[in-house]
């Protein structure tokens, strides 16, 4: 068994969908980034990365690199996913926090779980999401930014 944790963070911009967990957000404002800008994929995906020790998303999936341009984070999370595979790891389960003072997205979570466990072939019971505020303390209270965090547990074979 192996453990991994991911961070992410984008700041918030006009002009940008707010795409969370593969779901686009009604909201004033989304995040800015080389891809869709979804902190919480990536968290998780660094996350993954981490616990298989193949590195973070910067090295597979670098800004500098266009064919990641706006990309959809759904579509590297499933990337990532042919990497636990071959190498004959298994999600025990992933836990995460989503850092954010608006928009409340509680009602969006289940959705967030489906998609992320669609694409990582998972048993969505496997994925936890929550989201919090800091109280208006920091750049996600003073709504600059959204951050997340990922804890994952994998296990080799079956």
């Amino acid at each position: 068994m192996r453990i991994g944790h991911g961070y992410d963070v984008h700041r918030l911009v006009e002009g940008r969908k707010l795409i969370l967990g593969g779901v686009n957000i009604n909201y004033t404002k989304g995040l800015l980034g080389h891809s869709d800008a979804d902190v919480l994929i990536h968290a998780i995906m660094d996350a993954l990365l981490g616990a298989t020790g193949l590195g973070d998303i910067g090295q597979h999936f670098p800004p500098s690199d266009d064919k990641f341009k706006d990309i959809s984070s759904l579509n590297l999370l499933e990337q990532v996913t042919s990497l636990l595979k071959a190498q004959n790891f298994h999600i025990v389960n992933i836990d995460s926090t989503v850092i954010l003072e608006e928009p409340k997205v509680s009602k969006y979570i289940q959705d967030m779980k489906t998609n992320i466990a669609k694409t990582l072939q998972c048993n969505v019971n496997l994925i936890n999401i929550k989201a919090t505020t800091e109280e208006g303390l920091g750049f996600t209270g003073a709504k600059e930014g959204i951050a997340a965090h990922a804890v994952v547990l994998i296990k080799k074979g079956e």
